[in-house]
């Protein structure tokens, strides 16, 4: 049986109600998975609730990227863009088809730009102890010609190029919690936190809602972990009523996804915008993502936040400025979303303008909360909670477990000797295999075995990925596998609409649906994938 296999909802359950633990995660993002590899890795019994879907809100919403911030020097964070930097070695090191080492390409208008750059890319290679292989270069106008050659060499005629490691966020968070399950931890999706519990004023547990059944669940631990993200204030809220200004600065962060064909890039770009910021664009299979926005957030959808109209426009505005290309209309973005960032408030500073830096708290009853942080610093982040932890209890905890291996990133070489090492490669095709590879790493293998037919004719989700995601990744809906198991709503957008159905078909099999339930998740998949485009509006 795996540690996160869907089926086995009951047990869990009983499990969480039974034991008292060591330590209670609330939040199922990236940081409350990092917490809880480290903490079970240490060899402490860990219990981790997840109001929603694993990765559901910030943690499946990012750039994808495993990088230190270039952009933060320019604020003074020095500190934050060397641990950033140097933690990108290490994700590499325990997931390396999450972190996929690539070119990023920084387009230079003139002499004095080209110096910036180079001097700022220095401090930034220098701060992450970069190897010397992977140590920055220029780009001439004849290279540039030959490697990207859409992007408009009459105003960019070099480029600085350097180092970046392409990841996919939501596969990160579930590698991560697949390792902290696999030592041990209790691992629940869909359990909301309604309330704590109390020994002499001190938390010593949660009271949570299973979202499947209804059934309320009191998990009892000896230490709580806030880790909560955007809802992180509202989860202290509930240990005791708060005062003051707020901790938190809500920014919104959209992207917009055009076909490959639309915009024919090749590398990482670094696109410079009129306000001043840079944004990027990625190619990803037979697609490209634009983003990021960072506006300050005050609606009320924060799982889903609104893309608008201005957000697209924005985004959509350097294509025919940077590149030979004429500007895509909002009818070309073949999908897009949102989400939000957790940042620190800072008086006085626009969000694009505050750091990215983490903090953590402590409430009245004693539970820990840690707000702020980047993807790329979540071992960092965790080890920083578990010493808080640490010194607050006057505990003795085990030394940190260091970058240990993820699930699927126990292979040697890069992507391209995986995908060569897949059985039946040449009938997948070169796209699907490589998806698998960057998804799965060496357990591509193992959703091979599972079923290597396409869920759609010519396409590329296969329909053993539906078997690993419920019985190795805890899916429990239809959003789950298309938006955060498979990611075919972003990145296999030709094909997301027609393999609902036979995904739904063989996932109400699995998951004993009946007929009326597979309907429901269908018309649920539907209307979130028509969300979307609400922005068309």
């Amino acid at each position: 049986m795996s540690a996160l296999d869907a089926r086995e909802r009951s047990a869990l359950l009983r499990r969480l109600a039974d034991e008292r633990f060591d330590l209670l995660v609330v939040g199922g993002g990236i940081t409350g998975a990092g917490i809880a590899r480290d903490a079970a890795l240490r060899g402490l019994t860990v219990a981790l609730l997840e109001a929603e879907d694993f990765a559901a809100g910030t943690s499946n919403r990012s750039t994808k990227l495993i990088h230190g911030g270039l952009r933060y020097l320019a604020m003074g964070d020095f500190r934050l863009v060397r641990e950033a930097a140097l933690e990108r070695k290490a994700v590499h090191a325990m997931a390396p088809h999450l972190a996929e080492p690539r070119w990023m390409v920084l387009p230079v208008r003139s002499r004095m730009e080209a110096l910036k750059y180079w001097v700022g890319v220095t401090v930034y290679e220098r701060l992450g102890d970069v190897a010397p292989e992977d140590v920055h270069g220029r780009w001439d106008e004849a290279t540039l010609a030959r490697e990207e050659p859409l992007l408009d060499r009459k105003r960019f005629p070099s480029a600085c190029v350097y180092r970046e490691y392409l990841t996919d966020d939501a596969r990160l968070v579930l590698a991560t919690l697949r390792a902290a399950a696999g030592a041990g931890a209790a691992v629940a999706s869909r359990m909301r936190v309604e309330g704590f519990l109390f020994a002499r004023e001190r938390i010593c547990g949660a009271r949570a809602r299973c979202g499947l059944t209804d059934e309320i669940i009191e998990v009892r631990a000896r230490h709580v972990v806030n880790a909560a993200g955007p809802w992180a204030e509202r989860v202290a809220s509930m240990e005791a009523a708060t005062e003051g200004a707020s901790r938190l600065h809500l920014s919104k962060g959209v992207h917009i996804v055009l076909p490959r064909a639309v915009l024919p890039i090749e590398n990482l770009l670094f696109l410079p915008m009129p306000d001043s910021r840079f944004i990027f664009a990625i190619p990803r299979g037979e697609v490209v993502y634009l983003g990021t926005t960072d506006t300050t957030y005050v609606g009320e959808r924060h799982l889903w936040p609104e893309v608008e109209a201005t957000d697209v426009d924005y985004l959509l505005e350097p294509v025919s400025r940077c590149f030979r290309a004429d500007r895509p209309s909002p009818d070309d973005v073949v999908a897009a979303w949102a989400g939000l960032r957790p940042l620190i408030a800072q008086t006085g500073k626009a969000a694009k303008e505050m750091s990215r830096k983490d903090e953590i708290w402590i409430g009245r009853g004693g539970m820990l909360t840690i707000a702020g942080g980047k993807l790329t610093g979540f071992r960092h982040m965790a080890e920083d909670v578990l010493s808080t932890l640490e010194r607050a209890s006057g505990e003795r905890l085990p030394p940190p477990p260091g970058p240990t291996t993820l699930p699927g990133g126990d292979f040697e070489g890069g992507i391209s000797e995986l995908v060569a090492g897949l059985p039946g490669v040449g009938n997948l095709g070169e796209a699907c295999a490589a998806r698998l590879a960057r998804l799965y790493g060496s357990e591509a293998r193992g959703v091979l075995e599972r079923g290597a037919e396409p869920l759609v004719p010519g396409g590329v989700v296969l329909s053993g990925e539906v078997d690993w995601a419920i019985k190795e990744e805890a899916a429990q809906t239809l959003e789950d596998f298309v938006y955060r198991r498979t990611r075919a709503a972003w990145y296999a957008p030709a094909e997301r609409e027609d393999m609902l159905a036979p995904a739904a078909e063989r996932m109400a099999v699995m998951l004993g649906w009946d007929d009326a339930e597979r309907a429901r998740q269908l018309a649920a998949a539907r209307e979130r994938l028509r969300d979307e485009f609400a922005f068309r509006a």
